[in-house]
């Protein structure tokens, strides 16, 4: 495949509860995919912009948003900005998203808004990246709606506790509304369990049931309950810069090489 017909793989980090580790799987995941040498962007379509904010850019630097590429007002290209992190890229959000939502019902192809800026992206303009990253709020808005419409495949964080079945079902449920009737080839890459405490025997349980009831979807690597990892953001910075050697940078390192090749495995059938 030549540079200009290159498109990135892209995939959607979502799940409708908060605090599961979305975004926190988005920046170490890029990270690692980045550091193994896999050019990654981190589109963040989230109005809180705490992925932007983690990767340590501050909001007057955030000069063009992915609110401007949903609203038509910019490119992607124009919207995508380097971090400090060889490889890895950003399209960075504001608070303006929080109005994006009712801006976008009277707009043209309100679902498809995301997609199609990032198939005009890869027509018109080479793709460097391997993987694009979709950092989506934790609600089954019109702005997560976009990020699934145009995404390859879903990741899934679920933490490790008593409800996470009952939000999966709801989270598939959505999903499978998705691939109906906006993205018909829209598949699940994988779940990663997180916030997983060893010492915790509901841990333990909840992990058995996830795998029980989904088998071969569920990564093998999770990621610990790991206090490094909570610092990190407050820096501005990816837990793998923050503290690599910690347990959870260490295991965001595995997922990504579990993610690569899955994708591998993928590509070959």
């Amino acid at each position: 495949m030549s540079e200009v017909e290159r498109k990135p793989r892209v995939l959607v980090i979502a799940n409708q509860k908060g605090g599961v580790g979305k975004t926190t799987t988005a920046i170490n995941l890029g990270t690692a995919l980045a550091a193994v040498g896999e050019p990654t962007l981190i589109i963040d379509i989230d109005p809180q912009g705490n992925a932007s904010t983690g990767l340590g850019v501050p909001r007057p630097e955030r000069k063009i948003t992915t609110y401007d590429v949903l609203m038509g007002q910019a490119k992607l290209a124009d919207a995508i900005q380097p971090t400090r992190i060889p490889k890895l890229s950003l399209v960075p959000s504001t608070v303006d998203l929080s109005g994006a939502e009712l801006e976008l019902v009277g707009l043209e192809r309100r679902n498809f808004r995301l997609k199609d800026a990032l198939e005009e992206y890869s027509v018109y303009g080479s793709s460097p990246f391997s993987y694009a990253l979709i950092d989506c709020p934790p609600s089954l808005s019109l702005l997560t709606i976009n990020a699934m419409a145009a995404a390859d495949a879903v990741v899934v964080p679920l933490q490790c506790e008593f409800f996470a079945l009952e939000g999966l079902t709801q989270l598939l449920n959505t999903i499978e509304l998705v691939r109906e009737s906006l993205n018909p080839s829209l598949e699940i890459q994988g779940i990663v369990l997180t916030m997983f405490d060893k010492r915790n025997r509901l841990s333990d349980q909840v992990a058995a049931d996830v795998r029980e009831h989904m088998g071969a979807k569920v990564y093998n690597t999770m990621i610990p309950r790991n206090v490094r990892v909570s610092e990190a953001p407050s820096h501005g910075l990816p837990a793998l810069v923050y503290d690599l050697r910690c347990p959870g940078s260490q295991a965001y390192i595995k997922l990504a090489g579990e993610l690569i090749q899955r994708e591998r495995m993928r590509a070959a059938a």
